[in-house]
């Protein structure tokens, strides 16, 4: 009888000592229910460890989305309300028919384009044709002032004025507007570029084409 007592104290405490600790550490994507539970500068967020967008880390970079077409890659990620965003340093290439989604954009003061555009530091009408490119396709600003044509599925094309850039590696700010970072295949037209190709901007996103003209 002793002998069995020994053998079950014996199983109890190796299972103990088999036990994880109170305190499991999770690394990028792994389970949490607070920071502590996350390695390093990872922080809890919705149920999973990840980079702290206020802090800037990239530590969970390897698990970013999957590649876009064209080969250009994410470049990290940036969490906005508890969502997570891809961001971009990149766009897909250049042709002679590019694809791309066209969406709306209030270019005016106080508009949902936050700060007054990038090429000119100016707010515009949106009686303007004009349009901001994804950060690839905007390329540091050498598009500045360019034109480029953009066609619809509908047939109709328009010309239009790049003014800014759709900034893909940041955003959920006041400079954004509290928008996300945009996609790397971003046309964001005005009222105008909408109205030309015969579109309900109402619709928000549509596939189109363009080059530069």
């Amino acid at each position: 009888m002793a002998q069995l007592a020994l053998l079950l104290l014996s199983l109890f405490l190796t299972l103990i000592s088999l036990a994880p600790p109170g305190t499991s550490i999770s690394s990028c994507n792994g389970p949490c229910r607070d920071l502590n539970d996350c390695d390093g500068q990872l922080i809890c967020i919705k149920g999973k460890c990840n980079d702290d967008p206020e802090v800037g880390t990239h530590i969970c970079r390897g698990t970013t989305p999957s590649p876009q077409p064209g080969g250009c890659k994410p470049s990290g990620t940036l969490t906005c309300r508890g969502k997570s965003h891809p961001t971009y340093d990149c766009s897909p290439p250049v042709t002679s028919s590019t694809p791309a989604k066209l969406t709306n954009n209030d270019f005016s003061e106080g508009g949902d384009g936050g700060g007054p555009s990038e090429c000119d530091e100016s707010y515009h009408s949106n009686n303007e044709r004009i349009v901001a490119l994804s950060t690839g396709w905007y390329n540091g600003g050498s598009r500045c002032g360019k034109m480029i044509r953009i066609t619809a599925s509908n047939g109709k094309s328009v010309s239009a004025k790049v003014v800014d850039e759709c900034d893909s590696r940041h955003g959920c700010d006041k400079e954004h507007a509290g928008q996300p970072p945009c996609r790397n295949n971003i046309v964001d037209g005005s009222n105008a570029v909408w109205s030309a190709l015969g579109l309900d901007k109402n619709v928000g996103v549509v596939d189109i084409t363009w080059s530069m003209a």
